[in-house]
């Protein structure tokens, strides 16, 4: 059992607190990580605010890089010093939907009560999403984690954890956007960027960004979109059809958890195109549409969790394309931040302006 840092959320809504906790070694299967870099999601946000219930207290945090400091029996391919991106994916590799190639949504639970991490005293700690990186080291899976090369940089390398295999993905995997086809995505924040990325990657034709800040749309042309709309404009579905020809979208991507987003979505369509849910609303919340107007048109909604990944195919390719310089990562890093300054960092990305910020730890 070692001590270390960790930012801990004890009530919803309040500060977190950065205190000791303890870690315990990994065991078989596990492998644990000194972190270099962990990214601030707006899941993050909402789970410390309470959005969606859960366990406390609670370390919080998925999005992060590091190296391998310790492995226990039975790790396969990993070794101590390796670099990796650690996700909060963790798969059972062997129920239905691991199996048939969906391990985003594995059916084995996972017991983050009962995790690595305790308080000092030895009582109840969740490792929230099963991985609780807002500390200074994690104990995850090891198929939470794909090694990279350690020439990539760290800061880069935690945003592909998340944010960028979430928003690629859902153009890629669960869109399936052929080239040539035209997609709007709904909010330019951290994940709509790389939606956006996505869709140029993939060769689309037209890339429509919807936000409420024109700032925000002139990122999204940085990154790849071809025409910007203002979501605040009257009917600003009409604007979006009109950059695209007159016919709607073959996919529309909605990034971020807002009920109006979802309610305007089945709007910017044309016949046979498909929402892609990816942001988050609160629990309860609920949005309304015509599902006649979906049938007569042969639409479709279909929700998409991490991009519908495989970390292990899908991850390589990304900091591939990276590498390359065809993928921005960089770009994507908005304010740098110790540890003990997580609460700024959260109220900066509160403020909607922030793309990512990264805490990084002196190691």
């Amino acid at each position: 059992m070692q001590t270390i840092k960790a930012a801990v959320c004890h009530s919803f809504g309040d500060p977190l607190v950065v205190e000791d906790i303890h870690l315990r070694a990994p065991q078989a299967g596990e492998v644990e990580v000194t972190l270099s870099a962990v990214a601030i999601c707006h899941s993050d946000i909402s789970y410390a605010d309470g959005a969606w219930g859960g366990s406390l207290p609670a370390v919080y945090g998925h999005e992060a890089a590091g190296v391998i400091s310790a492995t226990g029996d039975n790790v396969t391919g990993l070794s101590d010093g390796d670099s990796v991106i650690v996700t909060l994916i963790r798969a059972c590799g062997s129920c239905g939907n691991c199996a048939s190639g969906k391990p985003t949504i594995c059916e084995t639970p996972y017991d983050g009560d009962h995790g690595p991490i305790t308080t000092t005293t030895g009582g109840k700690l969740h490792q929230a999403m099963a991985c609780g990186g807002f500390a200074e080291k994690v104990v995850v899976d090891q198929n939470q984690v794909v090694r990279i090369s350690p020439d990539i940089s760290k800061e880069a390398a935690c945003l592909v954890a998340c944010g960028v295999i979430t928003g690629v993905g859902a153009v890629v995997n669960a869109a399936g956007l052929r080239a040539g086809q035209d997609v709007v995505v709904i909010g330019a924040g951290g994940v709509g960027l790389n939606a956006i990325q996505g869709a140029r990657i993939a060769g689309a034709r037209r890339i429509i960004a919807v936000d409420m800040s024109e700032e925000k749309l002139q990122t999204a042309r940085d990154f790849g979109a071809t025409d910007g709309v203002l979501a605040t404009s009257d009917k600003p579905w009409r604007a979006a059809i009109s950059a695209m020809g007159g016919r709607g979208a073959d996919a529309v991507i909605v990034t971020v958890g807002a009920i109006p987003a979802y309610d305007q979505a089945p709007r910017y369509l044309g016949a046979g195109g498909k929402v892609i849910m990816v942001g988050m609303p609160h629990s309860g919340a609920l949005s309304r549409y015509e599902p006649v107007m979906l049938a007569a048109t042969g639409q479709g909604m279909t929700g998409s969790k991490m991009g519908d990944v495989v970390i292990q195919r899908d991850i390589p390719w990304m900091v591939d394309l990276y590498s390359q310089g065809r993928l921005k990562l960089d770009e994507l890093i908005s304010g740098r931040w110790t540890l003990d300054q997580i609460n700024e960092a959260i109220a900066d990305t509160r403020t909607g302006g922030a793309r990512r910020n990264v805490i990084v730890f002196d190691t």
